[in-house]
C-alpha cells in the first residue's frame, strides 16, 4: 500500500564522497517512493558531473545538478536553492542517511495538513546509529523489521534531545521565519539553530513519538565540524539567533 503524499515534496541534498552515502541514498529514496505517492528531488554538488548519481536513482525521483569546486558542502545555501523552487504546500528536508517508521511520516502530515503544527520532527525519543555492522546486514536483508528489532545494540547520537536528520514543514511559514539560515557554512549546529528558531516563533511545533534510524557512513568533512574557528563562529552565529527570536518573537 502506498500512501497519498502528493501536496509534500521530498527534498534529498547530495554530495556523494563514500560509496556508503551513495548506498544510503539509493535506500532512503527507495523507501520514500515504495511507502508514498509523493514528490521526490535530489540535488547533487560536486565539482563535475560523472551520472552514477542520475543513472541509479529511480526514474520518479526529480535529480538536478550544480558545480561546486568547494569541497564543504554549503547545506544551507543549496537546501534554500531546492525549497525556493517547490510547488507543493509542505516540504520535507530529508538527510540521505536517515529512515523511520511509516506511520511517524504520516502522523507528521497529518499535523501540518490539520494545522495543528506549522514544523514537525517526525521522532522524538532519540537518533540511533546503526553501526556499519548492522547497515550491512539490513542493506541485505532490505527488511525494516530488522533495524526495530536490533534497536539495543544501536549508539544513541546528540542525546538527550536530538534535532537533526529530518524535519517536515508548511513552506508559506518556514519562508516567514527566513528559511535556512545561511550564516552556517558547512556541517554542525544549523539543525538547533532552525529547531528553537521556529520554537519561539509564531509558528506551532510538534514531535512525533518514535525512534530515527541513521544509516552509518564514513565521517568526512562534511559530516564534521571541520575546525576550530568554525565552531567559536558557528556557536556566535547560534547564541545571536537564538538571542534575536526570544527578544523579537520572530514577528515576520
Amino acid at each position: 500500500m502506498r500512501y497519498n503524499l502528493e501536496d509534500i515534496t521530498f527534498l534529498l541534498l547530495v554530495k556523494i564522497d563514500t560509496i556508503e552515502r551513495l548506498e544510503n541514498l539509493l535506500v532512503s529514496t527507495e523507501f520514500i517512493l515504495s511507502n508514498f505517492t509523493t514528490k521526490i528531488e535530489v540535488l547533487e554538488i560536486s565539482s563535475y558531473n560523472n551520472g552514477i548519481v542520475k543513472k541509479l536513482l529511480n526514474k520518479r525521483v526529480k535529480y538536478s545538478f550544480l558545480e561546486d569546486d568547494d569541497p564543504i558542502l554549503f547545506r544551507t545555501k543549496y537546501r534554500n536553492y531546492m525549497l525556493s523552487s517547490v510547488k507543493t504546500p509542505f516540504a520535507a528536508v530529508w538527510d540521505l542517511d536517515v529512515l523511520l517508521e511509516v506511520e511517524q511520516i504520516i502522523e507528521a502530515i497529518r499535523l501540518l495538513r490539520s494545522g495543528e503544527a506549522e514544523y514537525v520532527l517526525p521522532y522524538k525519543e532519540k537518533m540511533l546509529d546503526t553501526s556499519m555492522i548492522l547497515r550491512k546486514i539490513f542493506l541485505k536483508k532490505k527488511q525494516f523489521n530488522f533495524l526495530r528489532n536490533n534497536i539495543d545494540k544501536m549508539e544513541e547520537m546528540f542525546p538527550p534531545e536530538p534535532v537533526g536528520g529530518v524535519f517536515f514543514c508548511k513552506l508559506e511559514a518556514f519562508i516567514k521565519i527566513g528559511l535556512e539560515n545561511e550564516n552556517f557554512y558547512g556541517w554542525g549546529a544549523e539543525d538547533g539553530e532552525r529547531f528553537l528558531r521556529w520554537k519561539y516563533s509564531e509558528f506551532k511545533t510538534e514531535r512525533v513519538s518514535g525512534v530515527l534510524f541513521h544509516l552509518s557512513h564514513p565521517r568526512g568533512i562534511n559530516s564534521i565540524l571541520h575546525n576550530q574557528d568554525q565552531v567559536y563562529l558557528k556557536l556566535r552565529i547560534f547564541e545571536e539567533s537564538v538571542r534575536k527570536a526570544i527578544l523579537l518573537n520572530l514577528k515576520y
